[in-house]
């Protein structure tokens, strides 16, 4: 099954691929405080059109090069 993440695109400078910064909460090993820890993603476009600051919906898709393994599912919030 694959993996459905949850987003902001932070780039939009390429063809056909944006940026998107996936957060996530995590508690500290020794002292329990929830930190909040972000990764990048190069996602494909899919058909959709998305500006800077939209939050969007990921899906895992098979490597469409060496970087880019996600693509959007749909567009949550459009600004």
């Amino acid at each position: 099954m694959a993996k459905v993440l949850t987003g902001k695109v932070i780039s939009a400078k390429m063809t056909n691929t944006v940026v998107v910064e996936v957060s996530r909460r995590v508690p500290h090993p020794l002292y329990k405080k929830l930190m909040k820890k972000t990764k990048n993603f190069k996602v494909d476009l899919a058909g959709h059109t998305v500006e800077i600051g939209n939050e969007v919906k990921i899906v895992e898709i098979k490597p469409m090069s060496k970087t880019k393994f996600f693509a959007i599912k749909e567009v949550k919030d459009r600004k």
